[in-house]
């Protein structure tokens, strides 16, 4: 099986420059959903823990009792709570689900500013600070998510704007429903280094500690933390003209060793990067890529395959989100 290293050097490089932009450790909200972006949920707590953030983002109970001893603050994005621990709070993503949150909750309200995907939308926030109050639950914050700030368009400036009438407005609400000293918060990471001078409670960032980050405007000195290698099955020979892999689909150019390497489809090496693909190395993939092993124009013992999903991203016509999620849990992943 092949295995993943975790650079903590260039993790904690990632962290100073996040701290820069966001004023302050303080102010990060790592968000660890999906195993950490596929980096290992435990792995990135831990050194997370070490470096001194204090608040985690996950998606469920399952991810937040696994990290609730490294944080003090855990915001859950959506589930129901069953964990009873004054360190998490769950999110509401609709007017509906208001009444299923036990009392004594504490919760945080997401308000659709744009997105139109989770959310309660903004001529709601009323109806829902209502019912807040009558389930007896303890609001802490209104947030929202950002669509397009990956994007030079103006639908950052108009959610921005969007949120900024939600905050006066939920600010007026707390008052009348006693709920105050609310927070506010909407970064993700790419919204983040949009700002020249940024000033909510906090950032939920993922993909640029992780140092995958997209950049629109400019390098950030982010660096990609993850590295995957595999180990050599076996070798053989091949000659000019000779088919490799199911389907026959790669035609041998000149004579060369061919090796199997333990990572395939089903270690989540992704099917559409077979015949279309190269090492850190520059060692060619060919054939198609299997279940548990593809195959390379190499004899090396182990093979560096990738240290930055973005450039993976590319030959799969993806995202680099989806290569990094797809990478199986079960992978052993190492701290260097």
């Amino acid at each position: 099986m092949a295995n993943i290293t975790l650079n903590k050097k260039y993790f904690f490089n990632n962290l100073d420059i996040i701290a820069k932009q966001s004023k302050g450790a303080d102010k990060i909200a790592l968000v660890l959903k999906d195993n950490a972006y596929g980096h290992g949920i435990i792995e990135i707590a831990k050194m997370a823990s070490e470096y001194g953030i204090t608040k985690a983002v996950v998606n469920n109970n399952n991810e937040a009792k696994k990290i609730e001893n490294y944080f003090e603050y855990i915001l859950v994005l959506a589930d129901i709570p069953n964990i009873y621990n004054n360190k998490i709070r769950y999110t509401i993503n609709d007017l509906k689900s208001i009444t299923k949150f036990p009392e004594l909750t504490r919760v945080e309200l997401k308000v659709d500013t744009g997105m139109h995907r989770n959310g309660i939308a903004m001529c709601e926030l009323k109806d829902a600070m209502e019912l807040i109050k009558k389930q007896n639950l303890i609001l802490e914050a209104v947030f929202t998510h950002h669509r397009s700030a990956d994007e030079l368009s103006s639908e950052w400036f108009w959610q921005n704007e969007n949120f900024k009438n939600i905050k006066s407005k939920s600010k007026e609400l707390g008052l009348e429903f006693g709920f105050e000293n609310l927070r506010f918060h909407s970064a993700n990471s790419a919204s983040l280094f949009r700002y020249q001078d940024f000033s909510e409670d906090m950032a939920r960032v993922g993909i640029a500690v992780y140092g995958c980050l997209e950049s629109i405007e400019k390098d950030y000195g982010l660096k990609p933390i993850l590295s995957l290698y595999a180990d050599r099955i076996s070798s053989r020979e091949m000659k000019k003209g000779e088919f490799i892999g199911y389907g026959a689909t790669y035609k041998i150019k000149k004579n060369c060793v061919v090796s199997n390497y333990n990572f395939g489809y089903g270690d989540g090496f992704l099917r559409i990067c077979s015949n279309n693909f190269s090492t850190v190395k520059d060692k060619e993939l060919v054939g198609r890529i299997s279940m548990d092993n593809s195959s390379y124009i190499s004899d090396d013992e182990q093979l560096h395959i990738f240290n930055d999903a973005r450039v993976v991203s590319k030959y799969a016509k993806t995202i680099s989100y989806e290569v990094l999620t797809s990478l199986k849990s079960d992978l052993k992943r190492e701290i260097i």
